[in-house]
């Protein structure tokens, strides 16, 4: 009946090709439920994770930078600050120099003024002293002259020597 056919359709083959299709339908049928769709599930809760991941990495580097742009700020007010203190204290330190000196020349001023007034006081009684002396010697001349009473060129002598004792510097002074 097929004689020299490769492929002969005859009802049984028709028969064998309708359930082995039917057959397939069922396999994909059942592999897509229980094999293709999760699968294709994990993979898209996979994909949703790195979508949240990217997201979130996204998210905190602008944070980051946010955070980096707010220390740098805050690092640039903390050196104008830095600035501000450290002149406020030149200034400081410029007045407390400036009222130290002062003081310092008030107090040779006054150190001066009590040396001066001493030197003043010491050349007074020395100057007393000498007074005193010459009131002596005046009067031990005078004690001389009466008790020898002697003539005009006996006194001059006499007034030469004590001149001579005391010292004529005694007399300029």
């Amino acid at each position: 009946m097929f004689g020299e056919r490769l492929f002969g359709l005859d009802s049984q083959t028709i028969f064998d090709c309708f359930v082995l299709a039917v057959t397939m339908l069922v396999l994909f049928t059942a592999l897509s439920y229980f094999l293709f769709n999760p699968v294709r599930e994990l993979l898209k809760k996979r994909q949703d994770r790195i979508s949240g991941e990217r997201e979130q990495a996204e998210a905190d580097r602008k944070s980051a930078e946010e955070s980096k742009r707010e220390y740098d700020e805050k690092i640039k007010n903390i050196e104008k600050d830095a600035e501000t203190i450290l002149s406020e204290a030149r200034r400081k330190a410029l007045k407390s120099e400036e009222r130290i000196v002062n003081e310092a020349k008030e107090e040779a001023a006054r150190i001066i003024a009590h040396a001066k007034k001493e030197a003043e006081l010491e050349k007074q009684k020395a100057a007393d002293d000498i007074k005193k002396e010459i009131i002596s010697v005046a009067t031990l001349m005078a004690g001389k002259v009466v008790a020898v009473s002697v003539d005009e060129k006996t006194q001059d002598t006499l007034i030469e020597e004590t001149l001579k004792e005391i010292g004529e510097e005694t007399w300029l002074s």
